[in-house]
């Protein structure tokens, strides 16, 4: 990373706006590009409060409403005639999280499922199995999360 930021400042400006350094496999350094440059995803977004929940809580299954499995830290459960099921959400306030792998969340969320509390300004972060899953994800405002509509997905949303 570091040598990534050194070689920014002897690049031309025109390098910058095309994202040169940061790779599909860069997740994290797009986030970052995309701050240099002012290029932040853009669509619609929502202001919106936020829960958690969890495999082996009441009602939750392994499968989410489009009939796929549940993803930790990647499936969102929306109120449908907010965010339409099959969309792509960026949480910038998830950036960094840790992912039950080890790595750092990159923001980016697949809204695939719905719940019955689940209505208006309202999403449900799915955190993974347990309820000890939902330890990284106590450090957000809940109450206070910024999504960004980025795109749509077909079929099952990815692991």
């Amino acid at each position: 990373m570091r040598r990534r930021l050194a070689a920014l400042a002897v690049l031309p400006i025109f390098a910058l706006s095309t994202n040169a350094f940061a790779g599909p496999s860069d997740p994290v350094g797009d986030l970052i590009m995309s701050v240099i440059t002012g290029d932040l995803p853009a669509g619609p977004g929502w202001n919106l409060k936020a829960t958690l929940y969890h495999a082996g809580a009441k009602g939750v299954g392994a499968l989410d409403s489009l009939g796929c499995k549940v993803v930790a830290m990647r499936t969102v459960a929306v109120d449908r005639n907010l965010i339409p099921k099959r969309t792509v959400l960026f949480i910038k306030e998830t950036v960094g999280l840790k992912m039950p792998d080890g790595t750092a969340h990159d923001g980016y969320w697949y809204a695939s499922d719905v719940g019955g509390g689940i209505k208006g300004k309202r999403i449900d972060l799915y955190t993974g199995a347990g309820s000890r899953s939902m330890g990284s994800m106590r450090a957000l405002n809940l109450a206070s999360l910024t999504a960004v509509k980025v795109g749509e997905f077909k079929g099952c949303p990815p692991n």
